[in-house]
């Protein structure tokens, strides 16, 4: 089970996030973190970035494709 697990999971790193959601760099970090400035850029359900290395963070790729889901089906029902 666990090696089943394991190569199910893939990571993404910035530039394939961003290749994949169409975002910014500044776009993805702003979607992360409360902003007063810009509170219309926060995005409580956007994927979290996990721990990868000393200076280097990536994301869950089936929680990236789960969002992008949300916001495709949340556009249709407009």
């Amino acid at each position: 089970m666990a090696t089943k697990l394991a190569e199910s999971i893939r990571i993404l790193r910035r530039k394939q996030l961003e290749e994949k959601t169409g975002l910014s760099r500044s776009g993805i970090y702003a979607k992360l973190k409360p902003n007063p400035k810009r509170p219309n850029d926060y995005d409580p359900t956007f994927p979290k970035p996990i721990s990868v290395g000393a200076k280097a963070v990536g994301w869950v790729e089936s929680e990236v494709d789960a969002w992008l889901e949300l916001k495709i089906k949340n556009s249709r029902e407009v």
